[in-house]
Formats: C-alpha cells, sequence, structure tokens
C-alpha cells in the first residue's frame, strides 16, 4: 500500500467529499457524458481518499479517476460546504504522477511538454515578423498555446489596437499543461521562466483564460510572483468600450450566442466584459445559454481531459452544441481558446471567439 502525504492539507475536503450524499453528482459534465459511479465527483474524491489513506493498492485503475475532471468548477459551485474538488484532485494527480501510476496519456503529456513548450515559441516567433510588435514595448502579450493554434494573428491585432501601440510577445507557455498532467515541479518551473521573462514589463495582457486563470490562481500556490499588472484582453476592452466599432455586415444578419467559459466565468468571476464587448461590436446583446453564467455547462475542453477522455471529451461538446442548435442555432462564440478548439471539431455551425470580434472592432494601429 502506498499513501500521498501531499493530500493531508486537504483531508477535511477529502473526509467531506468522502461521506457526502453526492448533491454535486449531477453538476459533472464528466460523469454525466460517460455515466459511472466512480467518475462523479463524489467517486474522483473517494479514490483520491482511499489511496491517500493506503486503504487500496496504488494501482492505475485507482488513480485514473483523479484525471477524469475539467476543473470547471461547477461541483464546487453546487457543494453546500464549497469543496475545491479540482485543486484536490490536482494534488492528487502530482503524487500519483510521482508513483508512476498515472494514466499513460498523462504522462506522456508531461514527458512531451519540452516539445510543446518550443512549437509554442516557434508559433509565437513567427507572429513577432508582423507590425505592432516590439521587443522593448513594456506591455507584453502572453497570446497562450492554444491560441496559437486557434487565432494567433486575432489576439495580436487585438492587442496592439487596444494599446493603441506595438506590445511585445511572451514565448513562453503558462505551464498549465504540465499542472493538468501532475506534474507540479515542473508547472511551478514554468511558471518561474514566465515570470522570469516579463519581469521587466508593467503589464501583462493575457488573451486565454485559462492561462489568466493560471497566472492569478495557479501561480501564488506555486510560489511564482509576477511583477507586471495580469489583464485580460476582454477586461481591457470593456473597460474602453468607446473605442470599438460595429463589426459591420460580419454576422449581423447571426444569431449570436454566448458561451461562458468555466475558467473566466466560475474562475475568474468574469461574465460581464465579454457579454458588453460582443454588444458593442455587435450592436445588440448576445443570445445566451439557457445554462449560463455561474451555472453555465462545461465544453469538455479543460483539466487535459481531451487527452486523457478524448471520447468523453467531444461527447461533452457535441452536448453543448446540441443545446445550442435546440435553442435556435445561429453562431456559438466563446472567450477560451480551448473551447474554441473543442467547439470547432465538432460543429456543424460557425464556431468564433471574443477575440475574433476584437480584432476587427478595435481601429487598426498605426506606426
Amino acid at each position: 500500500m502506498h499513501k500521498l502525504p501531499l493530500l493531508e492539507p486537504a483531508r477535511k475536503a477529502l473526509e467531506t467529499c468522502v461521506f457526502c450524499p453526492k448533491l454535486c453528482r449531477s453538476a459533472c459534465p464528466v460523469s454525466n457524458a460517460a455515466p459511472r459511479e466512480t467518475l462523479t465527483p463524489w467517486g474522483k474524491m473517494s479514490m483520491a481518499y482511499f489511496v491517500a489513506q493506503g486503504d487500496v493498492a496504488a494501482a492505475p485503475s485507482f488513480a485514473a479517476p483523479a484525471w477524469a475532471c475539467t476543473a470547471c468548477g461547477a461541483c464546487q459551485k453546487a457543494c453546500d460546504h464549497r469543496n475545491d474538488v479540482a485543486t484536490t484532485l490536482l494534488k492528487a494527480r502530482s503524487g500519483l504522477l510521482d508513483l508512476g501510476i498515472a494514466p499513460a496519456s498523462a504522462s506522456r503529456a508531461a514527458r512531451r511538454f519540452p516539445a510543446h513548450r518550443a512549437a509554442t515559441a516557434s508559433a509565437v516567433r513567427e507572429l513577432k515578423t508582423y507590425a505592432g510588435v516590439d521587443p522593448r514595448s513594456r506591455t507584453a502579450l502572453l497570446v497562450g498555446c492554444s491560441y496559437v493554434r486557434a487565432a494567433p494573428r486575432e489576439a495580436r491585432v487585438a492587442a496592439v489596437g487596444l494599446c493603441d501601440g506595438p506590445v511585445a510577445l511572451v514565448e513562453a507557455c503558462c505551464g498549465l499543461p504540465l499542472l493538468y498532467a501532475g506534474d507540479e515541479r515542473g508547472f511551478a518551473r514554468q511558471a518561474l521562466a514566465l515570470a522570469t521573462e516579463t519581469a521587466d514589463r508593467k503589464t501583462l495582457l493575457v488573451a486565454d483564460a485559462g492561462c489568466a486563470h493560471a497566472l492569478r490562481v495557479r501561480y501564488p500556490a506555486a510560489t511564482a510572483t509576477l511583477s507586471p499588472t495580469v489583464e485580460l484582453l476582454v477586461e481591457r476592452a470593456a473597460r474602453d468600450l468607446g473605442r470599438l466599432r460595429p463589426v459591420g455586415p460580419w454576422v449581423s444578419e447571426e444569431r449570436v450566442r454566448y458561451h461562458d467559459p468555466c475558467l473566466l466565468g466560475r474562475g475568474l468571476g468574469v461574465y460581464e466584459a465579454p457579454r458588453a464587448v460582443l454588444t458593442r461590436a455587435l450592436g445588440r446583446a448576445p443570445e445566451e445559454f439557457h445554462a449560463r453564467r455561474e451555472k453555465a455547462h462545461c465544453s469538455g475542453a479543460g483539466g487535459l481531459l481531451p487527452t486523457t477522455m478524448p471520447d468523453t471529451a467531444r461527447a461533452i461538446a457535441r452536448t453543448r452544441l446540441g443545446e445550442h442548435a435546440e435553442e435556435g442555432g445561429g453562431s456559438v462564440v466563446t472567450a477560451c481558446a480551448s473551447s474554441l478548439l473543442a467547439f470547432r471539431r465538432g460543429a456543424k455551425c460557425e464556431t468564433l471567439d471574443v477575440v475574433s470580434f476584437l480584432a476587427r472592432a478595435v481601429p487598426p494601429w498605426r506606426p
């Protein structure tokens, strides 16, 4: 038998979950898509508790449920005790990876992070050849590895337009893939690398909600101190709506429904900014999902789930798109690159992002 001593600070949360009547079970997108008792928040926390206690063999079958979580925070909102299940499971992942019993896909993601980091940096360097980039700028932009794949130039254009001048581009990845894989020490090293790269900046603009959540919530826990002020692009835009222009005929006749990303909404409490930006750009308020704001449903894109449970992740995204179709269809717009990628993989409709609107709504910068 093995124990996970690092989970001792989470003992109260674990014990509360284990002896709970499972009031949050309907909140979990994973167990809703793959209805098994071990995949409910109760089941995942119970497995972590039993391994931590040494009550069961530390085997891959008992470890796997810790990775069946998107870190969406829906169960915490549904919990009377506000237990932070996601953070506890991230701690469990770290201990289980150290024991060598993490799912193969998670271990592989941790091993391959250097290649991921290099590919991200290379893609960012390509963006540096475009106008509006100046490595001497006191304002830096963290595009984010998911936006580098989904909408890199749009994120850069939006940042330059909102700053009314050039920005420096950050090559470092925020390290969130490492944290989700279970490599807590690797995540701390990557956080230090990003803090070092941005040490002489005044402002760090962040395009992606996942990156912003990592910097604002996860970095302090990893004892990583950032020098610049961290600000989301969409927050910057919402504070100066007068600078945004209507987007004209683009999607003007289309129904546009906004999806609240988990880490932006429940994670950071940012609900109004993207709605304000979209209302200004569209000339009307976007339509809404029935489940919205703090009760919004997850896209299935977070927590490394597309890597550890790809079929389940796709099923969750399809369910969200099915809800969109049932509620009238049109275009889906989100404010999270991971959700954007998840929706694009299975969508039969146009899928957009708030940065797409920003790139068209901000006045073009002229050097």
